[in-house]
């Protein structure tokens, strides 16, 4: 018994991650993914993109294409407000920024406590999460930045 509580212990690890809100869904990712978290400055639109990309900006001579959030995971746009945040991935050796409602908190999530997603979370397709959080009063749903990116 001892032993198999110290394999559940080694395998259960913690991630820390950033939550953040489009809309009313709450959202995370691992903390490691992020650059940094800014606010949206100035951005110059791109013609005939994507609809959710917002343009580029130029972040201390690097181009960053800014990504609506909201409309990527099939949710409504980001309202302009003063608690949007960009945060900043890297993805594929280029800088790229999740617009998005506002910042939340930063947890700490045991790996064991992470169920699989299920196939439509509020909405929002399922295949942009790779699980789901659940803390005692909130469900954070975890993106695969990697899917949303690709996609």
């Amino acid at each position: 018994m001892k032993k198999q509580t110290e394999k559940n212990n080694q395998e259960d690890r913690l991630l820390e991650l950033a939550t953040f809100y489009i809309g009313d869904a709450l959202c995370g990712i691992d903390i490691l993914r992020i650059q940094e978290i800014n606010k949206l400055t100035e951005v110059t639109t791109v013609p005939q993109a994507a609809d959710y990309v917002q343009g580029v900006l130029n972040l201390r001579g690097r181009i960053v294409t800014i990504i609506d959030l909201g409309i990527k995971l099939g949710l409504s746009s980001v309202e302009p407000g003063k608690d949007n945040r960009n945060i900043i991935v890297d993805f594929k050796d280029e800088q790229v920024g999740l617009l998005v409602d506002s910042i939340s908190d930063v947890l700490l999530a045991e790996s064991s406590r992470i169920e699989p997603p299920p196939s439509n979370i509020g909405g929002v397709q399922g295949r942009f999460f790779h699980g789901v959080f659940k803390t005692e009063k909130k469900l954070i749903g975890l993106l695969d930045i990697n899917t949303v990116l690709e996609e």
